[in-house]
């Protein structure tokens, strides 16, 4: 029998369907049976990628005498971490302030008025069930005191940002001695043996290095923030935890080494992983970077794409009942398969006879890069780069017969914000047209499928034809930087329309009237215990960090002053937070960075803009905007400006005060350098 999962479209809530459990889904239903019926409440997030959520739903959710204690003494509730992160954060807060690691599975017990008390992560099935009884019996034994702690924690929860954090209104401090302490919070914990920083698990945290280049192009090129950078992009290049035969990213490395990954792939560490090997490309021209975008993208385009030119949220760890089996090779397997091209290939991928991960098997994993390789083996760098083709593409042929890992195939907004960004961003650097094309088709998707015309608002979630849950900041926030990106990619100035029109929709529906950082979530959405806002950047960059950076971009191309401000008082009150904590804050450091010094508003104008503005992005420069136009423009930057004697016109402002025009991108470059 399916329970009131089966109407759902997250994968996450399907793969519960058939649950024994009487699973509602988070909404009014459940918490009013939970009033009427006075019971309390088990609210159990997770997504579908998350091994240890399969786990717990094999031993226990999908056991009748397990499911038998939970439906008679408590409304259970099933949530999409993905789905709803408004619910996530607030109840992952509420856990963590119990003095609770967090993760998920995470398992959160409620009074019937929706208020915590208590929550654990993933238990074995006899200790889930023991601590059943226990909740139950304190509920039924000890309920005022239940009933004061969840109060507490509510209290707890509705604490404004300006009490929990002392962050009160500021001028910001734009100067680069501000910059090297942030700097310099980074490099003691960066690991320069291994890259990353200095722990496991190993995440990838895309925003730390995006940070560490912008510091390394103010600090007149400080050697050893880029040598942490390609350290770290290098180690994960050739590591574990990038798929060496299809591309693409996992989710983290569960080992200081970068060598075993959690293997679930996630569009967002993908997207932003994009930008950031992009960026780093265009500094260090390094071919490696190059590889892993454009390998990236296939993987993307093949394993994520969906009809509708929206990409799909994560590829699960898990196939066949076991985490990596599809991306992982016994050592027989390797030997039947490369022949006498195996001994090489063991020595570079430091395989094993044994194999050198769990169950015998071996996951390709390397330190060393290709030009070190084929100069102690004696070949040439083109003769590797035959063999190493050769030999992979045998080794994803026999890949691809095998069962796939699950897919989760709905569609998240802020994700593909995230994606349309990392595309729009390689196009700029790479000029390869198949990457625009994907970027036009995603920004298309986003703003035909998953916006309501009505109201303008945009939808969290899309799936099956159908999109559903308002927006959050997070949505708002990553697709406005995507389509900012496209913009200066195009110069289509429907895309900066595009964007000007969502942030309005960001001042008029996420505003806090007592603070200048926005809320989380819209104002006309679902009301819960707590409205709270974002304000530190983690896998993702919080939403109000992407936010702030939005609004100085387009104070610049559209001569908003007004934006520039508005993001200058959120940077000066979380000043005091950056400072302190510089390493879960580095979206709003490096935001600081570009403010050091003036930000180059570049505009072309001509036949040839599209040429220009090619060879101006593919040189690393973080600190500018572009515009251009082939004819005629309203935007500010592009008024009353021409070519020059027939030529392609580059025009070069800072604050308002602008350069002569010039004719070459060599003359552009000695003004802006």
């Amino acid at each position: 029998m399916a329970n009131r999962l089966a109407n759902e479209t997250s994968p996450y809530l399907l793969q519960h369907a058939h649950n024994p459990v009487d699973w509602y889904p988070w909404g009014e239903e459940a918490l009013t049976k939970a009033q009427e019926e006075d019971k309390p409440i088990i609210v159990s997030i997770g997504y579908s990628a998350c091994h240890w959520c399969h786990v717990m739903e094999r031993e226990s959710f999908e056991k009748e005498p397990v499911a038998r204690v939970m439906n008679e003494n408590f409304v259970c509730i099933k949530v999409d971490r993905e789905e709803r992160p408004d619910v996530d954060a607030i109840y992952m807060e509420a856990v963590q302030a119990m003095g609770v690691q967090g993760g998920w599975p995470l398992n959160v017990f409620l009074m019937p008025n929706a208020k915590p008390f208590y929550g654990v992560t993933y238990l074995p099935p006899q200790n889930w069930v023991n601590l059943l009884g226990n909740i139950r019996d304190a509920f039924d034994e000890h309920r005022d005191d239940l009933a004061q702690s969840a109060e507490g924690f509510a209290t707890e929860l509705n604490l404004s940002d300006s009490e929990r954090f002392g962050l009160e209104p500021a001028t910001p401090l734009f100067a680069a001695e501000t910059l090297d302490v942030l700097y310099r919070k980074i490099h003691v914990k960066a690991d320069d043996e291994k890259g990353g920083m200095r722990r496991a698990p190993k995440f990838p945290m895309p925003s730390i290095w995006q940070f560490l280049l912008r510091y390394y192009d103010v600090s007149a090129g400080n050697d050893t923030a880029l040598r942490l950078v390609t350290l770290t992009l290098d180690r994960m290049a050739l590591g574990g935890i990038y798929d060496q035969l299809g591309g693409g990213f996992a989710r983290y490395s569960t080992d200081a080494d970068w060598f075993a990954p959690h293997f679930e792939k996630m569009l967002y560490d993908n997207g932003q992983l994009l930008t950031l090997y992009s960026e780093a490309y265009s500094l260090t021209k390094s071919p490696l970077y190059k590889h892993v975008v454009y390998q990236t993208i296939a993987f993307a385009q093949r394993e994520l794409l969906s009809p509708d030119g929206g990409f799909y949220s994560a590829l699960d760890a898990d196939s066949e009942g076991e985490e990596g089996k599809f991306y992982t090779f016994t050592t027989p397997e390797l030997r039947d398969a490369l022949g006498v091209d195996f001994d090489w290939f063991a020595e570079l991928y430091n395989l094993s006879e044994n194999g050198n991960w769990e169950h015998g098997r071996n996951i390709l994993h390397r330190t060393e890069s290709d030009e070190s390789f084929a100069e102690r083996m004696g070949w040439s760098a083109a003769d590797l780069s035959v063999r190493l083709d050769a030999t992979h593409a045998r080794l994803f042929k026999i890949r691809n017969e095998r069962i796939r890992p699950g897919l989760d195939d709905k569609i998240l907004c802020s994700w593909n914000g995230l994606m349309l960004k990392g595309l729009a961003t390689a196009y700029r650097i790479f000029g390869e047209p198949e990457f625009l094309t994907l970027a036009l088709r995603n920004a298309y998707f986003l703003l035909q499928k998953m916006r309501d015309n009505r109201n303008g608002r945009l939808w969290h979630t899309y799936k099956a034809g159908r999109a559903r849950q308002p927006g959050f900041l997070e949505d708002y926030a990553a697709v406005i930087d995507g389509l900012l990106a496209l913009y200066q990619a195009t110069f289509t100035e429907t895309w900066l329309t595009e964007a000007d029109r969502l942030t309005q929709y960001v001042f008029d529906n996420f505003q806090d009237p007592d603070d200048d950082l926005f809320f989380f979530t819209d104002k006309n959405g679902e009301e819960l215990i707590a409205r709270r806002k974002e304000l530190f950047d983690n896998v993702i960059p919080s939403s109000n960090s992407i936010m702030a950076g939005n609004l100085y971009a387009l104070s610049l191309l559209l001569e908003r002053p007004a934006y520039a401000e508005r993001a200058d008082r959120m940077l000066g009150r979380v000043q005091p937070l950056v400072q302190q904590n510089a390493d879960y804050l580095t979206n709003w450091a490096a935001l600081y960075a570009l403010r050091v010094r003036p930000t180059a508003e570049i505009a072309i104008v001509g036949q040839d803009a599209e040429t220009y503005r090619r060879q101006i992005d593919a040189e690393f420069y973080p600190n500018k905007v572009l515009c251009g136009t082939t004819s005629q423009s309203e935007l500010p930057l592009l008024q009353q400006r021409g070519p020059i004697d027939g030529k392609t016109a580059v025009y070069v402002c800072y604050n308002r005060a602008c350069q002569l025009p010039v004719t070459s991108v060599e003359e552009v470059w000695r003004m802006v350098r």
